[in-house]
Order: C-alpha cells, then structure tokens, then sequence
C-alpha cells in the first residue's frame, strides 16, 4: 500500500488529458496528500474513467489477473507516475533538451502490450481496429505510457500549466482559444480564488 497520508476514492479528470490526468492521480490539497490509485482496484477504475479500457475489459481483466498482480501493478504504477511527474515538469520549462533515457524507458513501457490490427463487423459496415495484448497486469502500465506518449509528441509543453489555486497542486492542459486558462476548475479553484479577490477588496 502507498505511504501518503489519505487514500481519495474519487478520482479527479480536470486534467484535459489522460497522461496529466495520470500525474493528478496524487496530490495535496492544503498540503494534504491524497493517492488515489492507493490498490490495483483502484488503478482499474482509474484507467476506465480516463478511457483507457472499457470497463467490460476491465472487469474481465481483475478477474483474469488477481488481487496481488493489480496490487503490484498499481505500486508500479506510482513510481511510473513520480518518474513521469518529474521529466515532465523538465520539458515545461527546457522542451529542446535531450531525453533519451526518458524515451526509451517510455518505449520499453509501451512494448509490454503489443498489438495488431483486425477487421471488425459493426452496423455501419466493416472497419480496421487495433487490439491491444494484455496478457498481464503490468502490461496496463503500457497504455498509460502510451498516453505519455501522445501528451510529449502531439502538445505543446507550454500549455501543460500549474493550477494557480494558493492550495492546489493540480496540472491541466490549456487548450483554451487564448491560452489564458489559470485553473484546474472554474467552479472549484476558480470559484475559490474569486471568493477571496472579493473578501479582500471588502476588508480595503
């Protein structure tokens, strides 16, 4: 189990995409730490939410894995999403420095879960769709790598912003038309923040 100090059964998605999403599964509100991937359970579930496996898949997956091998996945999972924090947080500020190790730690993540393609029936006529081989349950880890993976090769590191709640710890990816986007949530940091201009203003 994870040494912080609460486990949140609630998973937060104000990331804009899977892999800042990932990086927000710890964090500290008013210096609070919470894990929210604290089990193997709880990894699955997270991995629903954030659409990278139908929940059908992942309930067969549970069964066909067991409770130790998610435990360990999950614990793998922490390190990963620690590691991922970290040369992130790098290629914020230096995006033209080079990460070699980082790509090819990333690469050997992906590898653990092969696919292939094949043609599907649907209503709509036939169509090509990707299979992914999870034969094991560190083979999840790859399709969060592959988030990773999407998020350094498709956006802009500029645009991956700190949420400016005083007591927030959240990331988010701004894909706002101005790019002026300050907080994870309006209705919750943003809200907050507002609160407090007007409280201050009302004590001058």
């Amino acid at each position: 189990m994870t040494d912080l100090r609460s486990v949140h059964p609630r998973h937060l998605f104000r990331g804009g995409h899977a892999a800042i999403d990932f990086l927000n599964t710890a964090f500290a509100p008013d210096g609070q730490e919470i894990e929210t991937i604290g089990d193997g359970v709880a990894l699955m579930d997270w991995m629903v939410g954030a659409g990278l496996l139908p929940r059908p898949l992942a309930a067969r997956l549970r069964r066909r894995f067991g409770a130790k091998a998610l435990e360990a996945a999950a614990a793998e999972a922490r390190q990963m999403r620690e590691w991922a924090r970290a040369w992130i947080g790098r290629w914020r500020t230096d995006p033209l420095a080079y990460y070699g190790n980082e790509i090819d730690a990333l690469n050997k993540l992906m590898a653990r879960a092969p696919s292939h393609r094949e043609v599907t029936s649907t209503a709509e006529g036939f169509r090509v769709v990707e299979r992914d081989q999870l034969e094991s349950a560190d083979a999840l880890l790859a399709l969060i790598a592959r988030s990773i993976a999407t998020l350094i090769c498709e956006e802009q590191p500029s645009l991956i912003k700190a949420c400016a709640g005083s007591s927030c710890t959240l990331w988010f990816l701004d894909r706002t038309r101005g790019h002026r986007r300050m907080f994870c949530s309006s209705t919750a940091c943003g809200n907050r923040a507002k609160v407090a201009a007007f409280r201050e203003r009302q004590r001058n």
